[in-house]
């Protein structure tokens, strides 16, 4: 087996997880097997305000995205940004089940979880159901065909 080797100086690897963004079992992405990794100029994640050592890669599944993220892209999630004020498109948990949606946050402290699909209904996270929802990160790249 060949010894892992260091990039090249001045880029920065960032892990693809063998996970899908609409679905697992893992509560962190670090259980996870890593499928392999991209390398990218560290200054230009830099300009982007993101920290490679944060920074995952997760496949998308499902057409729920469609129109802003399509089945078999993928997503470099910056799990260092989980601020939800800010609306955005977010890998979360929702009761164990991983998932990408635009995410608003309601006055009151709710959640309200929409598909860019809009064949699927948003879904709205009451405050008292908070306790069942974990922002991964915020979804900040698209890697995938153009049409």
């Amino acid at each position: 087996m060949e010894a892992a080797t260091a990039p090249a100086p001045g880029l920065a690897e960032v892990k693809l997880y063998d996970v899908e963004g609409a679905a697992g079992d893992g509560r962190s992405l670090e259980e996870e097997r890593v499928e392999g990794a991209l390398y990218f100029p560290e200054a230009q994640l830099s300009a982007l305000g993101l920290c490679a050592a944060q920074v995952a890669g997760v496949k998308v599944r499902g057409d729920s995205m469609e129109g802003t993220l399509s089945d078999g892209d993928w997503v470099l999630v910056d799990r260092a940004n989980q601020d939800v004020r800010q609306e955005g498109v977010f890998l979360l948990l929702v009761s164990g089940e991983r998932r990408i949606k635009r995410v608003q946050r309601l006055a009151g402290g709710a959640l309200y979880l929409i598909s860019d699909n809009t064949h699927y209904q948003p879904e709205m996270i009451r405050p008292e159901q908070l306790r069942d929802v974990e922002i991964l990160g915020r979804c900040e790249i698209r890697i995938g065909r153009i049409a």
